[in-house]
């Protein structure tokens, strides 16, 4: 219920709609309810036949409109979910996303929020229908005869309290589990797709294909198992239905008899009980069909309810100029696992300095933390003269330029690639940035230049040309404080030439901060940090 129950929250903005859902239902449903009510009258002649035909009209109209409410309803949400989740992980990222399965994570972006569908377009308004339909569905029988009220009554919370509470007992775990397997099984298949080449280097296909089938005969049963909770949901259901139908008969015949009820009043009550069981039935057969979308509905809001590592600092000054950069007995630790202990660094404006020491010592996590991926511990960050976290983070992370050790590329052209560092950037200072990171060359000699399409993950592009259009991508963005985390690792010595070329070229107007393994690349620096486990040795 409490997670029904944030998820109702976020109807409020369309509650007019939702309003206009209820009342065309509701009406809908009296309508259905009239046909065989208004079909006795006509044969009783107490009523002319043509109001059979409207009340037929009536339901058919109201029906859509209730339907097109519902799920205007639904898909506007589903859109302004997905916006809130992106939101979530941008501000989780990248520090709280380094351990989450991307496969998981598609999973929850994709078919998690999809099955909240149903709780939005059938679930909330029909619950509200059928308390508003039993209710005038009881005064209407209230009037005949208060016995035939209280079976009515007896039936309605049978059908729409007890059976929903009864089958969410044995559906809701089924339906966790089942979600969960669903994306672990996402996050095996995007794995096993991206190692593709190494399976089959390896020979490991025999295994990754039990290992598939394991998973798929795991998933099969899940689903075998929800199934069969649906089973008996419609099969409970279907009897509770049948004995209350007949319930309701032998009470009115018996009120026949004793002289309670007339004949009219006999057919019209029976008919009106047994065409009014719609909405209760939508409501009992909510308890299997909403395991999987309240399991979903656990996944994305636990996501939601993370909180960042490092928050986004919005309210705080901005920064137009880089005038140097101080660690002051800084502390950070992954977890429990301690990475920096009380290191101290200084970058001087218009400098180069190198940071060098073995792989695990800390130096990529120096650069994260000056990008404010990751909060220190304890210590000091400074970027011209102001606390890091003191300095709105977009006006920070526009001074500062940073090349990974791993380059991410787009499914899309070099050219849009490159332009996200600078989305007004022209197609010439592209061109300009893609000189100094030596790999102008490379691009136009593609058939379609600029223009080639980058296959998905950059799988078409040497480690080398990934490099290199990463570096693109920083002097696009023209930050004054350059990061660069090995970036000429697999670049042979021509190409690594050009790159650190091109950062003394920078010194005049920039700041660069240099991480690197090789004694040959820091030689271009003014001054070099070496750090071994975490400190300045």
């Amino acid at each position: 219920m409490r997670t029904l129950l944030r998820l109702s929250r976020l109807i409020a903005p369309l509650f007019p709609v939702m309003t206009l859902a209820v009342l065309f239902g509701t009406l809908g449903f009296f309508c259905a309810i009239g046909i065989p009510v208004v079909g006795v009258l006509a044969l009783t002649k107490t009523l002319p036949v043509k109001f059979l035909v409207l009340v037929g009209l009536g339901r058919g109209i109201l029906h859509y409109a209730e339907q097109y409410c519902n799920h205007f309803i639904a898909f506007t949400l589903l859109a302004r979910i997905r916006n809130i989740v992106f939101d979530k992980l941008r501000s989780l990222g990248p520090a709280k996303l380094d351990g989450k399965e991307k496969g998981n994570l598609i999973s929850l972006l994709t078919s998690d929020i999809e099955l909240l569908e149903l709780f939005y377009a059938h679930t909330v308004s029909p619950v509200c229908i059928a308390i508003l339909v039993s209710g005038g569905v009881l005064i209407f029988l209230a009037h005949y005869h208060f016995a035939l009220a209280l079976v009515a009554l007896i039936s309605f919370i049978l059908l729409a309290a007890f059976t929903p509470f009864v089958i969410q007992k044995i559906s809701i775990s089924a339906g966790e589990k089942h979600r969960e397997l669903f994306a672990c099984m996402n996050s095996f298949l995007l794995d096993s797709l991206r190692g593709l080449r190494q399976t089959i280097l390896y020979g490991n296909g025999s295994k990754k294909r039990a290992l598939l089938l394991e998973k798929s005969e795991e998933l099969s049963k899940s689903q075998k198992n929800l199934s069969r909770n649906e089973g008996i949901t419609a099969a409970l259901i279907d009897a509770l239905l049948l004995l209350c139908d007949m319930a309701m008969l032998f009470t009115a015949i018996y009120l026949y008899r004793h002289g309670s009820i007339s004949f009219d009043g006999l057919l019209i009550s029976v008919a009106a009980l047994f065409s009014s069981f719609g909405p209760v039935v939508a409501v009992a057969r909510l308890g299997s069909s909403l395991s999987q979308t309240v399991a979903a509905g656990k996944r994305v809001l636990s996501l939601l309810d993370e909180s960042p590592l490092a928050e986004t600092v919005e309210n705080e000054s901005d920064i137009s100029h880089f005038k140097g950069g101080q660690i002051s007995n800084l502390n950070f630790a992954y977890d429990k696992e301690a990475i920096l202990r009380n290191l101290s660094l200084s970058f001087p404006k218009n400098q180069i300095i190198g940071l060098q020491g073995k792989s695990g010592s800390g130096k990529s996590t120096i650069l994260k933390l000056l990008m404010r991926f990751w909060k220190a511990d304890s210590g000091s960050i400074k970027i011209s003269e102001k606390e890091i976290d003191k300095i709105n983070t977009a006006s920070l992370r526009s001074l500062e330029s940073y090349v990974t050790q791993e380059t991410v590329l787009f499914h899309d052209t070099i050219e849009n690639n490159i332009r996200i560092a600078r989305l007004n950037a022209s197609r010439e200072e592209i061109i300009d940035s893609c000189k100094r990171a030596a790999i102008h060359d490379f691009i136009i000699s593609l058939p379609n230049g600029y223009d080639t399409q980058v296959g998905e993950l950059g799988e078409n592009f040497s480690g080398g040309e990934r490099q290199r259009l990463s570096l693109a991508r920083a002097f696009l963005h023209d930050g004054e404080f350059l990061l660069l985390d090995e970036p000429t690792s697999n670049l042979d010595s021509y190409n690594e030439k050009i790159i650190l070329d091109s950062a003394k070229a920078e010194r005049s107007k920039k700041t660069v901060l240099l991480v690197s393994h090789r004694e040959s690349t820091l030689e271009v620096c003014d001054k070099i940090y070496k750090i071994e486990s975490g400190r300045l040795s």
